[in-house]
């Protein structure tokens, strides 16, 4: 119960506000920021301090915040630096997640690193927010402070906070360009326009792998890690239906990480004969082998070659540490002269710290794409027409010969100069990830319902409706006819264009369907 204690000290008398604690254990008193007992002249003053701190102890203890003051004294010198890598050291989540946290903490540390986290206060976060948007993209500051709130949020749990000074107030601000905060619409393309995309990547990669890949993403709207972490043993060409049960997530060290898909999205994709046979030939061509790195049989492999890796600092680290692109560290190491003399210093000293060794040993085919390199090498140039900017090398158009059509990709010194022609554009701002919109979008044409879109897209539906709504044989039946009919329109459209294709794959494709027209 809530009392004024009245002391003496020197002839004077003053009253402590004295209150009971939640924990019961001890009596409390009403201090001040030092943690020293706060004196008041009456005894009226000292009774409602006290009232009021027991109300709000005991409020706080029925939310879980209630924090006894000797240990919120012992709070008060924690400070956010060490705090934060503690807490995020301690999380057991997804690679992808565990590989971008580090990231965004690198955004809060200059700011906050060795501030007390109880110092924390609303004014510096949004002041961290406003300079964070002047330098960089609205989409990734959110995603900075949707961290620092996490944090602060375990930081209130632990008592070493009030409150989660980082908390966004609802109904607070201006309403109007919230807008403006979502990201640019996703390009999609034509069935015409993915197909020759395929056939393009198939000639920047010299073979016929990119071709079925890209008919595969296109037309059962597999994410990217899903279609490189494709098993053997989860292609099943006898009963057409492809199963999605794990995906292969590249992470910054060059490893693959294998793990379940985005969301637990476990699912069967029915697949129409025509890419049920694609893939089955494929395989049967190809005839996968174990990678070196999980030691499982996949669907499609890496192109070109590479080398056995070894332990120790990766290019990754030592350009970090001189403050430039990988590639400027790649030059350094095999084309010294084009890079200025400033810089390359810089990266030999960063290269002597972490004490970097260039990878040696036998080449080997490369067992998985690689996300950027197929990106750069095949994708983007065969959906724009242009190689992207990597440096040293500005963007510029693929080379290619005049026949047969659509041209060959001319390779090798003065590759500009002996070319006959240049791509044009199929789509300028398609990426990979648009296949799996553009796949989404062709079911809402074919007016799929919603139920067996959700199901396919790896979706999950939580209303009321998708409770009573099944998908059902006919449904998949019907699709894969409609699916099967739009292949063949695209194929048509093809051979109007030319007749044959210097792909093998869809050489033979379009032979065997002007031979069944």
């Amino acid at each position: 119960m809530a009392y004024a204690q009245k002391r003496t000290s020197r002839g004077t008398t003053y009253y402590r506000a004295c209150y009971q604690r939640p924990d019961r254990k001890a009596q409390g008193y009403v201090v001040d920021a030092d943690g020293r007992a706060v004196r008041y002249p009456t005894k009226t003053t000292a009774e409602k301090a006290a009232q009021k701190a027991e109300v709000e102890a005991f409020e706080a203890a029925k939310r879980g915040r209630w924090v006894p003051p000797e240990q919120a004294a012992a709070s008060a010198a924690v400070t956010f630096g060490p705090f934060a890598r503690e807490q995020l050291q301690a999380l057991a989540l997804a690679d992808s997640t565990m590989q971008n946290y580090p990231r965004s903490l690198a955004h809060l540390t200059p700011t906050f690193e060795d501030t007390p986290i109880r110092d924390i206060t609303e004014a510096m976060v949004d002041k961290w927010e406003k300079e964070q948007l002047q330098q960089f993209a609205a989409s990734s500051v959110r995603t900075y402070r949707s961290l620092l709130h996490r944090l602060l949020a375990d930081a209130v749990e632990a008592g070493h906070a009030d409150k989660n000074v980082a908390e966004r107030k609802r109904g607070r601000g201006r309403r109007h360009g919230r807008g403006r905060k979502r990201g640019p619409e996703k390009a999609i393309t034509t069935m015409l326009g993915s197909l020759l995309i395929a056939e393009r990547s198939a000639l920047l990669s010299g073979r016929d792998d990119e071709f079925v890949a890209h008919i595969h993403k296109t037309y059962t709207g597999m994410r990217w890690g899903e279609l490189v972490g494709l098993e053997t043993e989860f292609a099943r060409p006898n009963s057409r239906t492809f199963v999605i049960e794990w995906q292969l997530y590249e992470l910054e060290t060059g490893d693959f990480s294998r793990c379940p898909p985005k969301d637990d999205s476990y699912r069967t994709v029915d697949a129409p004969v025509f890419l049920s046979r694609l893939v089955a030939d494929h395989i049967a061509r190809t005839r996968p082998q174990p990678c070196p790195c999980h030691g499982r049989t996949y669907v499609y492999s890496g192109r070109g070659t590479g080398g056995t890796r070894q332990p120790g600092p990766t290019l990754r680290q030592v350009a970090e540490l001189a403050k430039v692109s990988t590639g400027t560290v790649s030059n350094v190491l095999n084309r010294p002269d084009a890079v200025r003399q400033a810089t390359r210093e810089r990266v030999e000293k960063a290269i002597a710290e972490v004490g970097f060794v260039r990878q040696t040993g036998p080449s080997r085919e490369a067992a998985h794409w690689r996300r950027s390199g197929h990106g750069t090498w095949i994708f983007t140039p065969a959906a724009t027409g242009w190689y992207p900017k990597k440096a040293p090398q500005d963007a510029h158009p693929v080379p290619v010969t005049g026949g047969p059509w659509p041209g060959v990709p001319v390779r090798g010194r003065g590759a500009a100069g002996r070319a006959e022609a240049c791509w044009l554009p199929i789509e300028d701002r398609l990426t990979r990830h648009g296949l799996r919109h553009g796949h989404r979008t062709l079911m809402e044409e074919l007016g799929t319902p919603k139920v067996l879109m959700d199901d396919r897209m790896g979706h999950e539906d939580s209303s009321v409706s998708a409770r009573y709504s099944h998908v059902t044989d006919s449904m998949r039946a019907l699709l894969m006819e409609q699916l099967t009919e739009v292949w063949n329109e695209s194929l048509d459209a093809r051979l109007l264009l030319a007749p044959r294709s210097p792909v093998p794959v869809l050489d033979r494709l379009l032979q065997e369907r002007a031979a069944n027209r």
